[in-house]
């Protein structure tokens, strides 16, 4: 301890054997300590009184509004041709399986051979390895199903794009069209939304 340091001043009272120090606290950490309450009613009062600057909560929907934006700029110029030619891309294909046949994901409802048919069972999906499609047979419009979900979610199926993202959902739709061709006779099903009404 320097010369000119004054010697610690201890409490009179003993705990088991342990004098206490009663020294006066350093400035820089009563400066701190002060700093930090005027921020953090600064903070109260601005972000929840006063309604000034944006909140975690703000921030965070505002980001996901951005991603969200900037993944439907991505896909909005994608065309039918586009998505037939990554149908044929053999890296695309295989990446689309891998994400399909994960456990909790496409194989649970439309099975593994895309029949909606596991051991003669029928799962809750709809079959993708046929000709008729309930919201449309175009690729776009797969692509829009497997994005956003069914347009009744209680009856259908629900959207993917958050938990994929662009690129699995792109190519999973990839490796659902590697099942078709691209001239086949595509029609809507009988139940499908899109079928004319009967007179």
């Amino acid at each position: 301890m320097p010369a000119n340091d004054p010697e610690p001043i201890l409490r009179d009272h003993v705990y088991d054997g342990i004098q206490e120090y009663d020294q006066k606290l350093p400035n820089w950490w009563l400066f701190t300590l002060y700093i930090a309450i005027v921020f953090s009613i600064a903070a109260w009062l601005s972000y929840y009184q006063l309604g000034i600057g944006m909140s975690d909560e703000d921030r965070m929907d505002a980001f996901i509004t951005a991603r969200q934006a900037n993944a439907d700029k991505k896909l909005a110029g994608i065309t039918d041709d586009e998505l037939w030619q990554f149908s044929r891309d053999p890296r695309m294909v295989e990446a689309g399986k891998a994400t399909y046949m994960t456990p909790g994901m496409c194989v649970t409802c439309h099975g593994p051979d895309l029949s909606a048919m596991v051991s003669g069972v029928k799962l809750p999906g709809l079959p993708l390895n046929d000709t008729q499609w309930k919201h449309g047979g175009k690729p776009t419009d797969i692509m829009r199903i497997v994005r956003k979900g069914a347009p009744d979610l209680t009856k259908g199926m629900a959207p993917w794009e958050s938990v994929l993202g662009v690129r699995r959902v792109t190519e999973v739709v990839a490796f659902i069209m590697s099942h078709h061709k691209q001239d086949e006779d595509v029609r809507l099903a009988p139940d499908s939304p899109l079928a004319p009404k009967a007179p």
